[in-house]
């Protein structure tokens, strides 16, 4: 295989890897269920839901930790799934090396 072809593919995986991630939506929940975000495979924010019982007026920073907590937990998720789909292309690439690799 040569090299240009190997480069083209690297260009095609690439570019569905960047479709897949952005299409893809993560959701992390914590406190039991009191706050889910969900993020997409872009790391942007697309949905936060709260238990209304969580919102006490007399403690807002337990509110406040339990979003930052979702939203951390929902961004390694997000790391999870590319590190997993990169495997998946970096195997892809390698098959096509042939005995380069």
């Amino acid at each position: 295989m040569n090299i240009q072809k190997l480069m083209q593919q690297a260009q095609q995986m690439q570019a569905k890897l960047q479709k897949e991630m952005q299409e893809m939506v993560v959701e992390a929940t914590v406190g039991g269920g009191m706050v889910t975000v969900k993020m997409s495979g872009t790391k942007q924010l697309v949905g936060v839901e709260i238990d209304p019982e969580v919102l006490d007026p007399e403690d807002p920073g337990m509110v406040q930790d339990l979003v930052l907590a979702a939203v951390n937990e929902a961004g390694r998720k997000v790391d999870e799934a590319l590190q997993s789909k990169m495997g998946g292309v970096a195997g892809g690439l390698a098959g096509g090396l042939g005995g380069l690799g």
